[in-house]
């Protein structure tokens, strides 16, 4: 069986909100000289999910790690490669440095037609930049998968998938013919951590860097879709109003004619 797990390096989102900037004249996000960058955590989960089905199988398995973004994310793969991926695949070119959600689906599955037959492709539920949480799904779309999105939890056999999907109110569980896509969520549950003998191991492990022509992908595919209009911090503003009264009863009378006068409860 053969697993692809779909990364992303992002800064640290950890400490992200202290030092965030907004350049808002080129909608740019400005981060200090040395922040850290970290694979994203939900994108963790997938790989956890992808090591868990290798060690309840007997099966052969292959484990590929892949990503789109500049030099940098190379150490995401790195970190993939530590906690027990296989291999790993980074699609790197300047084409792809202001890609948007479309233009990353399309090299993304490019990448995953190129590594040839793939049974399952897990990806985190949403990147921890944007955490807009439509690439994966995009690729399922693209590659004609099918997919389900916010696993908690993930059995693969030979020819099929079981995904127990979290809900807002409770769980629902599908089986799905492989080749898949699923996303994972977060109540996967804790994540391993690199062990020495791995980390040791991934300096050796392969690691391709595939450009878009290699790709296969043409100028008509490298256009962006998105127009970003704006990207901006939001301004919090706090006002408070002493509403002032001989009694309790009073203020409490005040109080209610004000909220009303808002719009926030039904006249008194």
């Amino acid at each position: 069986m053969h697993i692809a797990v779909l990364v992303k390096q992002v800064p640290n989102p950890e400490s992200l909100a202290a030092v965030l900037r907004i350049d808002e004249a080129v909608c740019k996000i400005v981060l200090p000289p040395g922040h850290p960058m970290v694979m994203s955590p939900f994108d963790e989960q997938a790989l956890e999910a992808a090591l868990r089905i290798r060690d309840q199988s007997a099966a052969q398995m292959r484990i590929s790690a892949v990503t789109l973004g500049p030099e940098s994310a190379r150490a995401a793969l790195k970190q993939a490669l530590a906690l027990g991926a296989d291999d790993a695949v980074h699609v790197l070119d300047a084409a792809f440095d202001s890609a948007d959600s479309y233009l990353t689906a399309h090299a993304l599955a490019a990448a995953l037609r190129r590594l040839g037959t793939v049974d399952l492709v897990l990806a985190g539920r949403q990147a921890a930049d944007w955490d807009a949480g439509v690439v994966a799904l995009g690729v399922a779309e693209i590659l004609d998968l099918p997919s389900v999105a916010f696993a908690c939890a993930v059995q693969a056999s030979s020819e099929s998938v079981r995904v127990e999907r979290v809900l807002p109110d409770g769980y629902e569980t599908f089986e799905l013919a492989m080749p898949a896509l699923v996303t994972v969520s977060n109540e996967l549950g804790e994540v391993r951590k690199p062990n020495l003998r791995e980390t040791m191991r991934a300096a050796r492990k392969p690691v391709a860097s595939w450009n878009a022509a290699e790709l296969g992908l043409d100028a008509r595919e490298l256009r962006a879709r998105r127009k970003l209009a704006r990207l901006y911090l939001p301004q919090k503003r706090a006002q408070c109003e002493w509403i002032e009264a001989e009694t309790a009863a009073a203020r409490g009378a005040l109080l209610a004619q004000r909220l009303h006068a808002e719009r926030l409860i039904p006249k008194p």
